[in-house]
């Protein structure tokens, strides 16, 4: 019966392979509405004025400095003096495969910095695939099971692609946090968390020929809830479930997959896809367009 099962889900996943369009980049939300803001880098990095497309500055490697709103420009401190970068939007770009520095974190890709209303607002911009090695160690614990790992993997991706765009008004994708996933960059990664995501690599969920926001939260309390009743608004590929998460206090919306309940089902020998497929209905898997990566 076990092998039948396994044989089906091989199908579900390659005969249902699919390419997804492009997209760009993710930007995430770091620092919101703030009047200042310390980074650096690990190696040498260029200040390029976001509107211009020129080098203003060049920071020096593994020291911080203060970037502060002034009316709708935005400043750097250099030797206690500030210097005005004659823009409202810079880009800091490490040379060769440096880190940036923000909230004592390392992180991969640039960062952005805006001024919105005379207020900073801090982006980190990255490829995809490094932005998940940032997520699945802060979203579960690296000790736990690997298929749980990679089912979460799947299901960050997922959300994050459907919801690209969804803060635009604050010029980014998502926020940093639980609110829409946590995510600590570079200084969590772990190589646990690493492999799933690269076993993974660009694999998402779909429904309708359409990436999926696979909602998922810590613990649903014994059963998963359905969209509707905490949104309003069902969702044809989430039902409630029994959520095999031990009868761990709810924690979160309860909506889609518990991460306890992955976790359990993991220990009891499930690997991610039929993890997934139990926690989210109807639903196929597809891998985004290779060209998304270059």
């Amino acid at each position: 019966m076990q092998i039948m099962k396994n044989l089906r889900l091989f199908i579900t996943i390659f005969v249902m392979l699919i390419f997804i369009q492009p997209a760009h980049a993710i930007k995430i939300g770091l620092i919101t509405g703030v009047e200042s803001v310390r980074l650096g880098a690990s190696n040498y990095a260029n200040i390029i004025n976001s509107r211009t497309n020129h080098k203003v500055y060049t920071l020096d490697p593994m020291r911080n400095y203060e970037f502060k709103a002034y009316g709708t420009k935005i400043t750097i401190k250099i030797a206690g003096k500030y210097y005005n970068l004659d823009s409202d939007e810079i880009a800091i770009r490490p040379n060769g495969n440096g880190f940036v520095s923000a909230k004592n974190r390392w992180y991969r890709g640039i960062f952005i910095v805006k001024n919105v209303n005379g207020s900073l607002v801090l982006i980190n911009k990255l490829n995809i695939e490094s932005y998940l090695r940032g997520v699945v160690p802060a979203e579960m614990p690296s000790s736990w099971e690997y298929e749980a790992h990679k089912a979460q993997a799947i299901a960050a991706r997922s959300y994050a692609l459907a919801n690209l765009g969804k803060r635009a008004k604050w010029g980014y994708d998502l926020k940093d946090t639980p609110e829409d996933q946590a995510y600590v960059g570079a200084s969590g990664e772990t190589d646990r968390t690493d492999k799933a995501v690269a076993d993974s690599y660009g694999i998402v969920l779909i429904y309708d020929l359409k990436i999926i926001p696979a909602y998922y939260s810590a613990s649903a309390g014994g059963h998963t809830v359905s969209a509707g009743k905490v949104w309003e608004r069902d969702l044809p590929y989430i039902r409630s479930v029994p959520s095999y998460d031990d009868n761990i206090k709810k924690n979160g919306h309860g909506v889609g997959m518990s991460q306890h309940g992955a976790n359990n089902l993991a220990k009891q020998g499930y690997n991610a896809y039929q993890i997934l497929q139990y926690f989210y209905k109807n639903i196929r898997f597809a891998r985004i367009n290779q060209s998304y990566y270059q």
